[in-house]
Parts: C-alpha cells; sequence; structure tokens
C-alpha cells in the first residue's frame, strides 16, 4: 500500500522554456509527483543565467536540476550550456541539468548527451516516467 502522501524529492528546481504552455506541464508534474516543493519559472536562457548568478553567496538557495528546453529564441539551450560553463564552480557544482526538447532532431540529442553538464535527456512534455528515470550524481559532478 501507498502511503497517501510522497515526500518531496528535492527543495528546487529551476524549468527554462520559453513556451508558456511547456513550463506549465513540466511545473504541474514536477509538482503533482513530489519531485520537488518548489518550482522556479524562467522563459528565457538569460533571465535563468542572471536568476543563477544572483545565488553565487547561497548555493543552498540553488535549484538541484535544470530543466532546460533547447530551442529558445535569442539564446538557446546550447548557448545556455556554454554560459554556464563560465558560471563559478560552486553554482556549477550544484546544478543538474536535464535537458528537454519537442525537437527529433539527431544532433540535438547527439549535442546534449556528449555535453558533460547534461545528465539527462527527454523529449517534451516532462512526465512521471521522466522525472523516475533522473538519478543524482553522487557526490560532486
Amino acid at each position: 500500500m501507498e502511503e497517501p502522501k510522497s515526500p518531496v524529492h528535492y527543495k528546487r528546481v529551476l524549468v527554462v522554456d520559453d513556451t508558456q504552455i511547456d513550463r506549465y506541464v513540466a511545473e504541474r508534474n514536477i509538482k503533482r509527483h513530489h519531485f520537488a516543493e518548489e518550482v522556479v519559472l524562467k522563459d528565457s536562457a538569460r533571465a535563468a543565467l542572471e536568476y543563477l548568478s544572483s545565488l553565487e553567496s547561497t548555493p543552498e538557495e540553488l535549484p538541484k536540476f535544470i530543466f532546460l528546453d533547447i530551442r529558445m529564441p535569442e539564446i538557446d539551450g546550447f548557448g545556455f550550456l556554454m554560459e554556464f560553463e563560465k558560471l563559478p564552480e560552486s553554482i556549477r557544482l550544484h546544478c543538474i541539468i536535464v535537458m528537454l526538447s519537442s525537437s527529433l532532431d539527431q544532433n540535438d540529442h547527439e549535442r546534449a548527451r556528449n555535453n558533460r553538464y547534461v545528465n539527462n535527456f527527454f523529449n517534451k512534455p516532462l512526465n512521471k516516467e521522466q522525472l523516475d528515470k533522473i538519478t543524482p550524481f553522487s557526490g560532486s559532478h
């Protein structure tokens, strides 16, 4: 028998997606399946990078996971990864990136899998089965 309410796995996660419905679906599934207590939503890579940078002196406030869309205007998910690499180690070591895409482009899938900061790659929309597959790195990464 399952308990009526599951414990929340993580304190905070960040969803970076320019599409409102995709942010909504991700947030709803993250909360519904008790993956995180708080979901921070950003509609651009730039806004997400600014948010992360603002937490440099309080790493305990950083999101454990970043759910990152690939296809976004101005700075796409891969551009975010290039900028993420320039952030202080205290930020980079704390956050685990999961890329999300509706793209069927195999080059996108390959680039995501080959990036050292990307833990997983999933097709949108984010769902329970995908959340169940996420395994955080043990120790530092």
